[in-house]
């Protein structure tokens, strides 16, 4: 029976060169010379150093851009509370987010049989395993999950005929 596996996953190496590339840009910057203004990553964590509002939206843009350009969607990143740092500087993390969570697999699969599709999906782990008798009614939930208003990217992988 054809089956696939809807998944959530990062290359965390990409997310290191993206961080890299992103503090390259900021120490060329005229707007940035002179300012503590950093990223860090640790452990899928980004946290976002800035000296000011102003300057940590301007860092998310340069974030935002350089995950853009190694095909890594921002939506994969869950940004925390802004936090006050020493003087006016400010901190923030953004947490990047892997695998599906039970809540949004349980809300994944209510649709999916919703819809009265012919396949079967089951929960393994922090991802979905998507079985039918046809390969179409395979792409079909495919379609389905794309057009759903998710809020992570979503890959399907493993499609076995």
């Amino acid at each position: 029976m054809p089956s696939f596996d809807i998944v959530s996953k990062v290359d965390l190496s990409e997310v290191d060169n993206a961080v890299q590339n992103a503090m390259r840009e900021i120490s060329q910057r005229y707007d940035f010379k002179g300012s503590q203004s950093k990223l860090e990553l640790a452990e899928a964590v980004i946290t976002l150093f800035a000296d000011d509002d102003l300057k940590l939206k301007q860092l998310h843009e340069i974030l935002q851009g350089n995950l853009a350009k190694r095909k890594i969607d921002a939506a994969m990143l869950d940004y925390q509370k802004v936090e006050p740092a020493a003087g006016q500087s400010v901190r923030q993390r953004a947490v990047v987010k892997e695998g599906i969570d039970k809540d949004l697999a349980k809300k994944i699969v209510k649709d999916i049989k919703g819809a009265k599709m012919k396949v079967q999906v089951a929960i393994q782990g922090d991802e979905l395993r998507v079985t039918g008798k046809k390969r179409d009614d395979l792409q079909e939930v495919i379609q389905f999950v794309k057009g759903l208003d998710l809020e992570q990217p979503m890959q399907y992988v493993n499609f076995r005929d």
